[in-house]
């Protein structure tokens, strides 16, 4: 007799979500749901924000990733999960019916209560707010083109971790290549600052790689400022806790993530802002519900957090898939162990740091690896070979070719 397959809804199509996807292959029935018809690989959003790659080579149509094992996808957002008969509910109004539910909707923009971020800062999660950044940096550059005096245009990233970094180390070089050859003035009147409430860049690296990055990126000419805490964001300034205001026409948000808030309609424990898991990843009391990625309440041994970044979503999601295969054969669960294998940023040309455990290490080497580990993990061989174009000509040329403002009427 043809063993029945269980039907597997996962709610989210982005690192998480897609791992568990692949990992069930012809295992399961299996519809991915997400409020977008492609995957964002957010590692290299930022270098959309700054004119270093074209948007759509860090998308991914889902449907396309979904192929090879014929699972379905449904675009839209949950907004209800009926427990007792094993439904959820879309903002479409069809309903889906599931054994086994994951839940990786990931996370969004945190501002940890500050004033004016909401409004003035902007955020780094998707396609559409990096095209945003990208816009309003072009747009402020051409500005300030129309003038010959002393006026300037400040861009402060908010945020030291490897998102902050990443973006203030590219929006410098942004300014010290393209810009000073298309308008030398103007770009030599824009001042790029980061800044980090903590005594230091990258804290989760070691202290002299922190120290590494911070003189990289005061090198390439950005105001580095530690142990800066923001107390609100406006239109064109920051006021920092210390009292100081400092100038800034640009606010991009960069200082943290928080779940996704739509996790608040599906009835399921919380702890914090994410789900409230077992150490199998099961939801809390919920048997059936799985948590994969951001949204996923899983804590390390010290009982922290696990991180948020796509590392950890890749590993639970493969973890989640043998669990729902061993809970549909009767066997016992096993227990999630994160294998952190490292962690790296980007600074610019030939900067980069990688830290793997006790190996440590800076400059062309960690650069190189980076961008390997990038393409690698890059989905689609179309998207793999536009970036690499992109990259080549930029490396080549000391030019970007997507300095497009795409958002005007």
């Amino acid at each position: 007799m043809k063993r029945h397959k269980p039907r597997v809804v996962i709610l989210g199509g982005g690192f998480g979500g897609l791992a568990t996807a692949k990992a069930l292959g012809d295992n399961a029935d299996i519809t991915v749901v997400d409020r977008h018809n492609y995957q964002t690989f957010l590692p290299l959003l930022y270098q959309v924000s700054t004119a270093g790659l074209a948007a759509d080579h860090v998308a991914y149509p889902i449907r396309g990733a979904l192929r090879s094992i014929n699972g379905k996808f449904r675009m839209g957002s949950p907004i209800s999960v009926d427990h007792k008969n094993k439904t959820v509910k879309l903002d479409s109004s069809e309903v889906l019916p599931f054994d086994h539910l994951v839940i990786a909707v990931g996370s969004v923009t945190a501002d940890f209560g500050t004033p004016g971020v909401n409004e003035f800062a902007l955020g780094m999660k998707s396609v559409h707010e990096a095209l945003t950044i990208r816009a309003e940096v072009m747009r402020r550059f051409e500005d300030l083109c129309r003038f010959e005096d002393d006026t300037k245009l400040s861009i402060v990233v908010v945020g030291g971790g490897p998102t902050g970094v990443e973006m203030a180390g590219a929006l410098a070089e942004l300014v010290r290549g393209p810009l000073m050859n298309d308008q030398k003035h103007a770009a030599l009147h824009i001042e790029v600052s980061l800044i980090e409430a903590g005594p230091r860049l990258l804290p989760s690296f070691s202290p002299k790689l922190s120290e590494k990055t911070k003189s990289a990126l005061e090198k390439l000419g950005v105001k580095v400022l530690v142990n800066h805490a923001v107390e609100s964001v406006m239109r064109d300034e920051i006021a920092l806790k210390s009292g100081e205001k400092i100038p800034a026409e640009i606010t991009i948000w960069a200082a943290g993530v928080k779940g996704e808030p739509v996790i608040s309609k599906l009835s399921l424990p919380l702890d914090g802002n994410r789900l409230s898991v077992y150490p199998t990843l099961a939801v809390t009391n919920y048997p059936n519900i799985w948590g994969v990625g951001d949204i996923c309440g899983s804590k390390a041994s010290d009982g922290r957090f696990l991180p948020m970044v796509a590392p950890v979503a890749m590993q639970q999601g493969k973890f989640v898939a043998a669990q729902i295969l061993r809970r549909e054969k009767g066997e016992e669960l096993k227990d999630f162990k994160y294998r952190d294998k490292g962690s790296m940023a980007t600074i610019g040309r030939h900067k980069a740091v990688v830290e793997v455990k006790n190996i440590r290490f800076s400059g062309y080497p960690a650069w190189a690896t980076w961008l390997f580990l990038h393409l690698f993990y890059l989905m689609g061989g179309r998207n793999r070979i536009g970036t690499i174009v992109d990259w080549c000509w930029n490396y080549f040329t000391f030019d970007r070719g997507n300095r497009h403002i795409m958002d005007s009427v």
